[in-house]
């Protein structure tokens, strides 16, 4: 699909990577629907990007709030042809921790947003795009799961965040072979230590020391460079039911 033909619906989309994806694709002449449960942020990142862009508070984790974004980013921008899960929480903490076991709320939580909140956007989004009139290729558009290197490696504290994060890369294919009738492609990136306002936080020395863990570049990631990626999987129609790294050629330790 060409750039220019993009209507993209981004959850997440206030900050982080998802909004380096939001900027990414307006430069390129797409017009794009940013979703988040940040509503300042949200309102403001929508401004900045002007004419192109909308926003619409949703948590993705219910679906009544997700099938009425979709539907509103539907209407306002006359299609939805691209969508990028970028929605997440981190989700830290140990099993048995110092406070005691972790409560089954605080694992659930994370699955609802994660996972599940992937899922009912997945669906939302492709009961749209199944009515897109095809291009030349016979396609109506392109899903895009956030995974993660915890996916593969996942650290001590990370039970709870790399189970959805796996999860999310264990769809990519079945839906990938499902929609296949459809025209639409499913793909995830699963990203390695990124510059996201979460890790800019840190002290300068920490940022620095991740950075280094990276073989090469032995630099954190710019999330410029997820929003490329986006950009790539979106234009090479090849590319379907894979999760891609992108991580530097980092494999994470046990701590």
């Amino acid at each position: 699909m060409n750039m220019q033909d993009i209507r993209a619906v981004i959850t997440g989309g206030a900050s982080g990577l998802g909004n380096a994806v939001a900027q990414h694709l307006v430069a390129q002449g797409a017009r794009v629907a940013l979703l988040d449960v940040q509503e300042g942020p949200g309102q403001a990142a929508a401004t900045a990007l002007g004419k192109a862009a909308s926003f619409a508070r949703c948590d993705v984790t219910s679906e009544a709030e997700v099938n009425a974004a979709m539907d509103a980013a539907r209407q306002q921008m006359g299609a939805i042809n691209l969508l990028v899960n970028c929605a997440g929480v981190i989700g830290a903490g140990r099993v048995l921790g110092k406070n005691g076991p972790m409560a089954a709320d605080f694992f659930t939580k994370v699955i609802h947003i994660n996972l599940i909140g992937t899922f009912l956007s997945d669906k939302a989004a492709a009961a749209v795009m199944q009515h897109n009139t095809p291009n030349a290729d016979g396609e109506r558009g392109v899903i895009i799961h956030t995974s993660s290197v915890a996916a593969f490696e996942g650290q001590i504290g990370q039970a709870a965040y790399s189970a959805t994060k796996a999860g999310v890369m264990g769809m990519v294919l079945p839906l990938a072979r499902e929609f296949a009738q459809f025209g639409i492609r499913v793909c995830a990136i699963a990203p390695g230590i990124f510059r996201t306002p979460m890790v800019a936080g840190l002290p300068q020395e920490a940022q620095d020391s991740l950075g280094k863990q990276v073989p090469f570049p032995p630099r954190l990631g710019k999330p410029e460079e997820f929003a490329r990626l986006v950009q790539a999987i979106v234009e090479i129609p090849m590319l379907n039911g894979e999760t891609i790294r992108l991580d530097g050629a980092i494999r994470m330790q046990p701590k």
